[in-house]
């Protein structure tokens, strides 16, 4: 556990250019916290030990404002900088190499039990402050998603989306401009 500790904070070093240490990077990002919490919670939650998952990932929303559904599963270098009001739902899927920002929900909409609701999100992508991923769909690989976007269909690899609903309005492969209207 001390090992996935330090490699969130070097993570956070390396993506936040406000983190001055690894101690501080450790001891005040709820991120780490919020992460370890799931890790913890996950482990239970595949063992069929889903109120004691979903205790332990109360208890790390309390203490950091950041709640991850214990069925959620998460790659390597998650960052949630600032955190506050993030939520990631039950069947949600984060590659690596991820940046959240706060208010970000990644959230389904109705659907079946024991269904996918929650969204998949590839490699390498960002997604902006209080922007609401929503549903069953794929975040493709180096997209980025604008702040207070509302997504509710797939977004294609290296792009950018923005607005309500949110809408393909760069390549991000190419460098070049794709307006849609």
């Amino acid at each position: 556990m001390i090992r996935f500790i330090i490699d969130e904070a070097k993570n956070i070093l390396k993506k936040d250019p406000a983190a001055k240490s690894l101690f501080e990077a450790m001891f005040c990002y709820p991120s780490v916290k919020a992460l370890v919490y799931h890790r913890w919670a996950h482990k239970h939650y595949k063992k069929k030990r889903y109120t004691l998952a979903r205790i332990i990932s109360q208890r790390a929303r309390h203490k950091t404002g950041i709640e991850i559904h214990p069925g959620a599963k998460i790659g390597k270098n998650l960052f949630i900088d600032h955190g506050m009001g993030v939520v990631i739902g039950e069947t949600a899927e984060i590659g690596d190499n991820v940046t959240i920002y706060h208010g970000v929900t990644l959230g389904g909409i109705g659907g079946e039990p024991n269904k996918k609701r929650h969204p998949t999100v590839e490699d390498d992508v960002m997604i902006g402050a209080g922007a609401k991923v929503l549903g069953p769909i794929t975040i493709g690989k180096g997209a980025k998603i604008g702040a207070n976007a509302v997504v509710l269909e797939d977004v294609p690899p290296y792009t950018t989306v923005v607005g309500v609903p949110g809408k393909v309005v760069k390549s991000n492969r190419d460098d070049h401009l794709m307006y849609v209207i």
